[in-house]
């Protein structure tokens, strides 16, 4: 698809939105990249992939209550419009949906979506309820933009699993793709939440990457080999607290035993400082007998930012 320069409209409320986007669905299709702000080059990498697959790409900012706890960020996210809409011009974007609360959720919402036992593990086991407030945003933002395909990063795996399953389960027309995860040169996972890492955490932060590597490979072992190895990685790192490190069938999020052959992703979350980061990587697993494994780690950086 062609990329335009043009100044990308802004919308506010949702009659803005509507407008706008009768415009532009007049001119072809549609692609919703739903992000938080913050942008950084995975974001951008969300939204050059939205050309390759629509006319259009449509960019929504918006810090969404429901998907935060208690004692979680939600006051202190990272909110950085001014320079979010500078990116998003520079990438190209036709149209920003940026409401506010009460243009999202005009009153609490009593229905919401449950993100039911695929939420209830990985990163639904240390955030209860996160997910079921993830799906429900999502699911607004279809539909209120009505996307011919929405795109997400792979870094929020379990989050990609969930959206997906959401729209066969529910039979939304949206088709959701999902983009590899972009790193810093040392490996480090692109992240909104980096910013709050100070020089000395960040350099700390590696040993994620280099867990995850390490861990990868392995995979000629097995799944035991896979997660030993990253498990001693990571725990080389005393200042880093891991939250969890686990081996899952990606379609499930189930634990894979031993003899689980083919695609499975080894994910984790940990605690640098007061930052919780996550990252994962996915591994193919040989068949049982000799170590004849394929390996995709996809923690090489990104060059095309």
């Amino acid at each position: 698809m062609t990329t335009t320069r043009t100044r990308p409209v802004i919308a506010r409320t949702r009659g803005e939105l509507a407008r706008a986007l009768a415009q532009l669905r007049a001119k072809g299709s549609v692609a919703l990249v739903p992000t938080m702000g913050a942008l950084h080059d995975g974001h951008r990498a969300l939204i050059r992939t939205g050309h390759t697959l629509a006319d259009a790409v449509v960019v929504s900012i918006f810090v969404n209550p429901l998907q935060f706890g208690p004692q979680e960020d939600l006051a202190s996210y990272p909110r950085t419009l001014p320079t979010d809409l500078a990116a998003c011009r520079e990438e190209g974007v036709a149209l920003i949906f940026a409401p506010s609360r009460d243009v999202v959720y005009p009153r609490l919402p009593l229905v919401t979506v449950s993100a039911g036992p695929l939420g209830a593990v990985l990163e639904g086991a240390s955030r209860p309820g996160h997910f079921d407030g993830v799906l429900t945003v999502v699911a607004k933002l279809f539909s209120l933009v009505q996307p011919d395909v929405a795109v997400f990063g792979e870094k929020d795996a379990q989050q990609l699993v969930l959206v997906r399953r959401m729209v066969s389960d529910l039979d939304l027309p949206v088709h959701v793709v999902g983009v590899p995860i972009v790193r810093e040169p040392d490996g480090l996972a692109l992240s909104s939440r980096n910013s709050y890492l100070s020089l000395a955490e960040r350099d700390e932060a590696r040993v994620l990457s280099a867990g995850l590597r390490a861990g990868a490979e392995q995979a000629g072992g097995g799944a035991d080999a896979v997660r030993r190895a990253a498990g001693r990685a990571l725990d080389a790192a005393h200042s880093v607290q891991v939250d969890y490190l686990a081996l899952v069938d990606p379609a499930s999020l189930q634990e894979v035993g031993p003899g689980h052959e083919g695609p499975a992703l080894l994910a984790l979350a940990a605690r640098v400082g007061p930052t919780r980061l996550i990252d994962n990587v996915t591994v193919t697993l040989p068949p049982a007998g000799p170590a004849t494994a394929s390996l995709r780690t996809e923690l090489a950086p990104t060059t095309d930012r």
